[in-house]
């Protein structure tokens, strides 16, 4: 594991989710099995919120879309006429 510092908390866990550590640690420690764990779902929760932001920006960009494509075809057809 790595040799940051480590801070000693307090955190009341559910029996069930006390369970999964227990059984999935392996040779390690609980608490490292613990903080391998939360690692995983805060980097799962971050890429929820960039998931969630991306869509959100790519929406607004394609409100703007309809008008691009109108102005795109509108050249196009001076082209042919031409």
């Amino acid at each position: 594991m790595s040799s940051t510092l480590k801070i000693a908390k307090s955190f009341t866990i559910e029996p069930a989710v006390n369970e999964y550590v227990t059984a999935t640690k392996g040779s390690q420690s609980a608490s490292e099995r613990v903080n391998e764990l939360l690692k995983r779902a805060i980097i799962e929760e971050q890429n929820e919120r960039l998931e969630t932001e991306a869509a959100a920006f790519f929406a607004e960009a394609n409100k703007h879309r309809a008008g691009t494509l109108a102005f795109q075809e509108a050249a196009l057809s001076t082209f042919d006429r031409d």
